[in-house]
């Protein structure tokens, strides 16, 4: 349900990619069907995410949406072509997150909807 309208309703996928997704995802039911956001390596942690965007294969309408003439172009285009960069932004973002101070107590809440406040 995460990616159907974006295979059967927008005019920026790959259309070999449309038709492959739609084999597992048929336009009613079979809701729980699951398909790799990276269908080329989706077991390796590697840049080809920004590839796939590049070439309209973003499964995800969001992720697409980093690769659609806007702003990001410019950083979707560098990951893709420089690894290297990406696993250096990557591991920087993920000690920045890491260091984020949660709210805990009664100064945070536990969601029983992870969308809505309580």
């Amino acid at each position: 349900t995460n990616f159907r309208t974006r295979i059967y309703n927008e005019s920026n996928i790959d259309a070999a990619l449309a038709t492959s997704l739609k084999t597992n995802c048929p336009s009613t039911g079979s809701d729980d069907n699951l398909s790799p956001l990276d269908p080329l390596t989706p077991t390796t942690f590697d840049n080809n995410y920004y590839s796939n965007l590049r070439n309209q294969k973003g499964l995800l309408h969001s992720d697409q949406q980093l690769y659609n003439g806007g702003s990001t172009d410019s950083m979707v285009t560098t990951y893709s072509t420089k690894q290297n960069t990406f696993f250096t932004d990557f591991a920087a973002a993920m000690v920045n997150m890491g260091n984020i101070n949660p709210l805990t107590g009664t100064s945070g809440e536990i969601r029983t909807n992870c969308r809505k406040p309580n």
